[in-house]
């Protein structure tokens, strides 16, 4: 009796019997063993013919069987393994969130007195208006345009909060998808954050890149940039760092910055600032709103995303937004119509906590300034950690330069360590970070800053 279906396309040996079987047993693999096959033949009927065994699937395997296990996040895994490391003197330079002196995440002061205020309103849990809250998308707009902006005096700007920076990205690259009348390639510095090329895809857009980093010098390419911006064909879309460039911390200067700008006037292109880090890279909002606002001056019309994650510390809160400045005040409710339908099928609406923290921090009049002097701390201990290992690297006898390591800004430095020289600094001495050499400057501190000076001179005499 020939056997019927789709199950009787191979066969094996089942107790003795020759058997043809169905796809879903024969993918099974020799090495689950005997046991798993007699668990995952259990579930299938048995009809004999002499010899010969059918067994006809009762049950399909799961939906999901074909899906590969992917990769882990190159972060994720240097935390992972900093963890199962047991020596004391271990240091983590990958996390990219700031630490206090001590090494522990730092909830800022003015954020916890914005939240007892906050408690004592009684405020409900209602869902919040597609774009945000109007006291947060309003203080924040100030706060990348400035008090006394065009944008802000004649309402250009259509702003709507998002899921922090990486929302507001990604709301911006699937606007861009839906308008933008030029290119749908988004032009890339190299190298760039690395979520930014995934945002870009994920919104079905394409990823080019232009020259940024110089890695003879470990600082900015500013002929290389503009040779290759000079190229970029016109209408198309560039992604600029509004400061603390993640990951190098190589920033242009005020100069190339107004040549930048001129010559992506010139070239007919559309800004996209990602502006992570304002008051977080120099200690000064208005200093690290320079540059967005430098070509805003320029007669630019840009988009530019927000995060309050490192200068207010609401990592866990999510809270950011993303702008588009119009050339009216109708243009900014047309553009912010859209967004809001882009929105809506994402997510709906944003979360409230967080942006109800960031929005009262920024209006408050006492918050406001005691914020302003806590992101500066945050900003100057920062900049400490870079000279004093800059000190003790010369303490050491290093011979090198490593002057860029305080000339560069934010949270990361590209320090110029080679792979073997970065493997060698975790196998030998439990410091851990990016194979590019990358660290975090938030994880170094006067308690660890001799230490790690002591392994980089080490693994690079």
């Amino acid at each position: 009796m020939p056997c019927r279906g789709p199950c009787s396309l191979k066969r094996i040996f089942f107790y003795g019997f020759s058997a043809p079987v169905p796809n879903q047993i024969a993918l099974l693999k020799p090495a689950y063993g005997a046991m798993a096959l007699h668990r995952f033949a259990s579930q299938f009927c048995v009809k004999s013919n002499h010899a010969r065994v059918c067994l006809i699937s009762s049950s399909r395997l799961s939906a999901w069987a074909h899906v590969e296990l992917g990769p882990p996040d190159a972060i994720l895994g240097i935390t992972e393994a900093f963890k199962k490391d047991t020596k004391p003197e271990k240091i983590n330079l990958g996390v990219g969130a700031y630490r206090d002196d001590s090494g522990k995440p730092y909830v800022l002061p003015t954020v916890k007195k914005a939240e007892e205020k906050l408690l004592s309103k009684n405020l409900d849990k209602e869902y919040a208006p597609i774009h945000g809250l109007p006291e947060f998308t309003g203080a924040a707009a100030k706060l990348a345009f400035g008090e006394d902006s065009d944008i802000i005096k004649n309402s250009l700007n259509a702003s709507a909060q998002a899921i922090s920076g990486t929302g507001a990205l990604r709301i911006g690259t699937a606007f861009l998808k839906s308008f933008f009348p030029g290119s749908k390639d988004v032009w890339l510095p190299t190298p760039s954050w690395g979520n930014h090329t995934p945002i870009l895809k994920h919104s079905g857009l394409g990823v080019q890149q232009y020259k940024y980093y110089d890695p003879q010098t470990c600082g900015f390419d500013f002929k290389g940039c503009m040779d290759d911006i000079s190229k970029i064909p016109e209408n198309s879309v560039i992604m600029l760092h509004a400061c603390a460039h993640n990951p190098t911390g190589v920033d242009p200067k005020k100069e190339e910055w107004k040549e930048l700008s001129q010559l992506v006037k010139d070239r007919k292109l559309f800004p996209y600032f990602d502006m992570a880090y304002q008051g977080f890279a120099s200690g000064d909002t208005d200093r690290d709103a320079w540059a967005l606002r430098q070509f805003i001056q320029d007669g630019h019309q840009v988009m530019v995303a927000q995060s309050f994650a490192k200068n207010m510390g609401l990592y866990g809160e999510r809270a950011g937004m993303v702008s588009v400045t119009c050339n009216s005040k109708e243009e900014a409710e047309r553009v912010l119509s859209q967004i809001k339908i882009l929105i809506r099928p994402m997510y709906s609406n944003p979360p409230v906590h967080g942006a109800r923290i960031a929005g009262m921090v920024l209006s408050d009049p006492e918050l406001r300034p005691q914020w302003e002097q806590e992101v500066k701390g945050m900003a100057d201990r920062i900049i400490s950690m870079r000279q004093q290992l800059v000190d003790n690297l010369k303490k050491e006898g290093s011979s090198h330069n490593w002057s860029h390591i305080t000339e560069q800004i934010g949270m990361f430095c590209f320090t110029g360590l080679k792979p073997d020289q970065v493997e060698r600094l975790t196998k030998e001495f439990s410091i851990y970070l990016t194979k590019d050499g990358r660290i975090s400057i938030a994880g170094v501190t006067s308690g660890n800053v001799g230490y790690l000076a002591r392994a980089m001179h080490e693994v690079t005499k």
